[in-house]
């Protein structure tokens, strides 16, 4: 969606802009040509992989932009570490990338054969192994009935916690085939493979992304100049969910219980919200790349 990106953020020449999420670099490429000559760009990404590609890609624009390994929720610190206070526009692009997703050793998918491990940044935290082999039956169907929306979610936690008692669960392929027999093979169950939605929660789980995107929220909103563009593209309901509550929340000001006939927190408003829904992907894109289709682009600006 990198048109409909441009646009929501509203580039401009001499502006500074943060990538939370810079990844291959895509959006970053777009943005640092919309704002030449002389825009700016901070790129954040906790994938050492991925920062890489997008170095090279964005080489040719050199000093203009700026690329740090690390978590968009910390984008505040991030942000005085480079002595910067305010930026014009912020874009989140959430969920796994496809470079991810096809780099079969870092456990994401589970079309191939590879460690149980989904951690975004590889020096932080505990793999999707590690849950899947510690937690008891109770959270690890929470995680998945929460995060994967899984209805069978405590039929898969029993099957995991049965399993990892005679080995430990350690591949993709382990992980896959268990939740495979696991669940009913049902006529709803055909359209996506039975593992989605078990591998979507512990990704998220291990990644804390919903907790990351709360803070990125909280944070993103204080670093934007007035007028300053928040955009994220979300691919999940609970994500999509978070974005438009606090978006909704920015732009009432007013938080008293609703029952108060008058305000007495005295709140103001810090947002417009500029998509009263999101925008979708177009049919060519979904076409060109079908993992496109979940995508929801929201925008705010500051106040």
């Amino acid at each position: 969606m990198v048109r409909e990106v441009i646009a929501s953020l509203c580039c401009r020449a001499g502006a500074l802009y943060l990538d939370g999420t810079v990844g291959g670099g895509g959006h970053a490429e777009a943005i640092l040509e919309k704002t030449a000559p002389d825009g700016r760009l901070i790129g954040i990404d906790a994938d050492a992989e991925a920062l890489e590609e997008a170095e090279k890609r964005l080489a040719p624009f050199g000093s203009r932009k700026t690329l740090v390994q690390g978590n968009f929720a910390d984008l505040s610190e991030i942000l005085n570490a480079q002595g910067i206070g305010k930026v014009d526009g912020i874009l989140l692009d959430l969920g796994v990338s496809s470079h991810q997703l096809d780099t079969a050793d870092r456990g994401f998918s589970f079309s191939q054969e590879a460690p149980l491990d989904m951690r975004m940044d590889g020096r932080r935290g505990s793999g999707a192994a590690d849950l899947v082999n510690t937690l008891s039956e109770t959270e690890l169907a929470r995680i998945i009935w929460e995060y994967g929306e899984e209805r069978m979610a405590k039929r898969i936690a029993r099957a995991i916690c049965t399993a990892r008692t005679l080995s430990p669960i350690g591949t993709t392929a382990e992980l896959a085939a268990l939740v495979l027999r696991a669940v009913p093979p049902t006529a709803e169950r055909r359209r996506i493979h039975p593992a989605t939605r078990t591998f979507q929660a512990l990704r998220i789980a291990v990644n804390d992304e919903l907790g990351s995107l709360q803070r990125a929220l909280a944070a993103g909103v204080e670093r934007l100049t007035p007028g300053g563009r928040f955009s994220i593209i979300s691919f999940h309901s609970l994500e999509d969910r978070m974005v438009k509550d606090a978006f909704r929340s920015g732009g009432k000001g007013c938080h008293c219980p609703p029952d108060l006939p008058v305000c007495v927190c005295q709140g103001k408003a810090t947002l417009k919200v500029l998509t009263r829904k999101p925008v979708l992907p177009g049919e060519a894109e979904i076409s060109e790349n079908p993992r496109a289709r979940s995508a929801k682009l929201r925008t705010a600006e500051r106040i």
